[in-house]
């Protein structure tokens, strides 16, 4: 059974910084790419980063000078670091994990997608 926990959202002053921790379970983290996704109070799911299993690295426009991703495939463990937070980063922030597998020549492949519950950060005006 595939899990995703996330952990280390809060409440925060503007100018502050969190480490945003996403622990899987359940699958083979290390060949897996992952991504930290927000959503905003009242409007839609937003990428903030993704990182791929090879560690090839895309941040969202919006926060590429603030908020960094990184993985530890030791620990199943994928982190954003968000740093100069502003009151518009508050949301809740969930981990994602999304895979294909099988599939060859005429048959596509079958993708996976899992989400986690999520964990709120509040950043303080």
């Amino acid at each position: 059974q595939v899990q995703l926990v996330e952990s280390g959202g809060g409440l925060v002053q503007s100018g502050g910084s969190l480490r945003l921790s996403c622990a899987a379970s359940g699958i083979v983290f290390s060949k897996i790419g992952m991504g930290w996704y927000r959503q905003a109070p009242g409007k839609a799911h937003e990428l903030c980063a993704a990182i791929s299993r090879s560690e090839d690295i895309n941040h969202a426009d919006a926060v590429k000078d603030r908020f960094t991703i990184s993985r530890e495939n030791a620990k199943n463990t994928v982190y954003l670091h968000v740093d100069n937070l502003k009151p518009e980063d508050t949301g809740v922030y969930y981990c994602n994990a999304t895979w294909a597998a099988g599939g060859g020549g005429y048959v596509p492949p079958e993708w996976y997608d899992y989400w986690g519950q999520g964990t709120q950060v509040t950043v303080s005006s």
